[in-house]
């Protein structure tokens, strides 16, 4: 089964340029889908990622993919 990822592009803690080759490199075979999540909250107070049906937050994007590497399937 492939990976689901999803990210907000609307984040102020994270950079779609930045992450993007940082999330393929995690899960190479991942679905990520890019747009509003409607976490509107707790995106403003760190970055976020939704993968495999778990929200993972961190201070800044790098945190949020070290603790997200943790549910890569």
């Amino acid at each position: 089964m492939p990976n689901t990822i999803q990210v907000c592009d609307k984040c102020k803690h994270m950079k779609m340029k930045t992450i993007m080759p940082k999330l393929k490199k995690i899960a190479p075979d991942a679905t990520i889908n890019v747009g509003c999540k409607s976490y509107c909250g707790p995106c403003t107070r760190s970055a976020f990622i939704f993968i495999n049906g778990r929200y993972v937050t961190g201070k800044d994007e790098d945190q949020a993919i070290e603790k997200a590497k943790k549910y890569v399937k």
